[in-house]
């Protein structure tokens, strides 16, 4: 069984695509990572996950720090957020889970829909 992590990054400075992101997905009950990439040059990120453990915690970490280090005049002052961490629960194993992210540089908005496979 297969289910989906999505995400659509979104730079609110100037309402371009966030591409380039490093994302990574922890099962924090093993510790183990289930993937390790970045957000595409659409701000978009489709990944899917072999038999996720419905009992199990996971942990999707955006690491925001260095795509606004190379937005330079964008930052606004000093930064201090370098990662959004949600933490959620994959209970059904061919769902589709799907968590927009719209970012600035000392601030976010994420959201979370789901669709059961």
């Amino acid at each position: 069984m297969t289910a989906i992590v999505s995400s659509h990054l979104l730079n609110s400075v100037d309402g371009s695509h966030a591409g380039g992101i490093a994302v990574r997905l922890i099962n924090l009950a093993s510790g183990a990572t289930m993937f390790q990439t970045a957000s595409d040059d659409a701000g978009r990120l489709l990944q899917e996950i072999a038999d996720p453990d419905p009992a199990a915690r996971f942990e999707l970490v955006f690491h925001t720090g260095p795509y606004w280090q190379t937005r330079v005049g964008q930052t606004h002052g000093v930064r201090i957020i370098d990662e959004i961490v949600l933490r959620f629960a994959m209970p059904d194993s061919t769902g589709r889970y799907h968590m927009p992210l719209i970012l600035s540089p000392h601030g976010y908005a994420l959201w979370s829909s789901t669709e059961h496979g």
